[in-house]
């Protein structure tokens, strides 16, 4: 629109010459004066003669010209923009084909990265194979120099084992295996059962068991630390001395060992207290727990027993003095008496002179009051019995962890490093077994005796007020 708006204004500015030219051949000639007209006659007649007018375009003329001039413009504009369209194009063409190079090798580089990755995953695993190989392999030249003993020695330094010194392991261990087939004597040193040691003759059972001779005791032998035997048991002194003459007991009573190099201990079994410390912390609290609980058994029980204790007694001491209506003599005797059922009659007898109704809601008064000491500790024992095997789950979660702990660290080559974990994870939950079942059996057993002796308390009160209603109908007296 602002370009059609240019042309018409620049048709307009081309028409205004021809238009102003007409307009003044349209104006009327002014007035001549005749001095004047005359003058310029004369000027004329002197002067050369005028030129001819020029003609001035036509309106349509200049419209044509300037319409083919736009025309001309027009295809030379959209000349440019066909080939600007065109060189975008082959642009555009060119950076598109770029872009699939690149993502092309975009790929490839992520494609040749993921293969990369894959490659140093497999070394690693690579690595880390021959690392345990030979971590294995040093752990079975460590063991062969201890289990072998003397049949076979590495000494290879701070070198590498190689393939001839597996084989010549392996031989050594052929040749250790063999001789372990059979019995033979030799002669040595060994210590008695009281720590004396004694030169004597060993009778070795393959590799895995041993008899010591001597003047001084004979018997079978156990490792005693650092390659030494002792003797375990002298009731096999018998065995001993057949062996030593050729001659095979039936049975035959052996002591099998693996190694001499640590010293065997007679195990004693474990006390109360040695079982609770295996248990860490937790396994502590649970013990103590138990003995908070025992020791309130111990004092509900007591409390039970003043409680509902000569109930009969005190019927039978005060039915008397009821029933011939006497209530001051039946408070003197109920005043020598203690517990709760006592105090219930007692409350019951001071007032049998109000309606039974009335005296009813006092007896159970009465019995609420004693209510709160006949239960008491009852919650604080069930709370125990619930809380204690939590207690032990808690201690068996804590001594898993702690196992998990060690193998992450240690692997699970030795068994000794994960027995801490396992002790606290099986004690923490037998103590907590321990103490949970007595106290859940006796805190339910105490409190079925408590609602006894509320039954039997509310029972006597029952029985004195009917005596006592007995008493005062007429003729109670004489047919008594």
């Amino acid at each position: 629109m602002k370009f059609f708006n240019a042309l018409a204004f620049a048709v307009f500015a081309l028409m205004q010459p021809g238009i102003v030219d007409a307009q003044d051949e349209r104006r009327p000639a002014d007035p001549v004066d005749p001095a004047s007209q005359s003058v310029d006659e004369a000027d004329r007649s002197t002067a050369q003669p005028p030129a001819p007018e020029q003609q001035q375009p036509s309106l349509e003329q200049a419209y044509q010209r300037e319409f083919a001039f736009l025309q001309g413009q027009k295809r030379d504009l959209e000349q440019r923009l066909a080939e600007m369209e065109e060189t975008v194009q082959s642009e555009k063409s060119r950076l598109q084909s770029d872009i699939r190079l690149l993502e092309a090798e975009v790929v490839e580089m992520r494609s040749r990265a993921d293969r990369l990755e894959d490659l140093v995953f497999e070394s690693e695993r690579a690595v880390e194979a021959a690392r345990e190989n030979t971590d294995l392999l040093a752990a079975t030249f460590t063991q062969a120099d201890f289990t072998l003993e003397d049949a076979w020695s590495a000494d290879l330094g701070d070198q590498a084992p190689g393939a001839e010194d597996v084989k010549r392991l392996f031989d050594a261990a052929l040749e250790f295996l063999a001789r372990g087939h059979g019995v033979w004597r030799e002669a040595g040193e060994f210590f008695l059962a009281d720590g004396t040691r004694v030169d004597g003759d060993i009778i070795h059972v393959g590799n895995v068991a041993a008899f010591g001779l001597s003047p001084r005791g004979d018997g079978a032998l156990a490792p005693a630390g650092d390659g030494e035997l002792k003797i375990w048991n002298t009731e096999t002194a018998g065995q001993a001395q057949a062996l030593a003459s050729g001659q095979m007991p039936d049975p035959l009573p052996i002591f099998l060992f693996e190694s001499l190099n640590a010293e065997v201990e007679k195990k004693t079994a474990k006390g109360l207290f040695e079982t609770v410390s295996s248990g860490g912390v937790i396994g502590w609290i649970i013990f103590f727990l138990g003995l908070v609980g025992l020791v309130l058994v111990i004092l509900r029980v007591v409390f039970l027993q003043r409680a509902g204790a000569s109930t009969d007694r005190i019927l039978d001491a005060v039915s008397g003095h009821v029933k011939r209506g006497d209530r001051d003599a039946a408070l003197e005797v109920l005043k020598r008496k203690k517990g709760s059922t006592a105090r219930v009659v007692s409350a019951t007898i001071r007032n049998l002179d109000r309606d039974r109704e009335h005296v009813e809601d006092i007896v159970s008064e009465s019995i609420l009051h004693e209510n709160s000491h006949l239960n008491r500790f009852g919650a604080l024992i069930i709370v125990i019995a619930a809380v204690s095997p939590l207690l032990g789950l808690l201690g068996t979660v804590t001594g898993m962890i702690a196992t998990f702990d060690v193998i992450t660290e240690f692997g699970t080559g030795d068994p000794k490093l994960l027995s801490g974990g396992i002790s606290i994870a099986l004690v923490t939950t037998e103590l907590g077994l321990i103490v949970a079942i007595p106290m859940l059996l006796f805190g339910n057993l105490l409190s079925g005796w408590a609602e006894r002796i509320k039954d039997d308390m509310e029972q006597a009160a029952l029985r004195v007020i009917n005596q006592f209603s007995d008493s005062q109908q007429p003729g109670a007296n004489e047919t008594a």
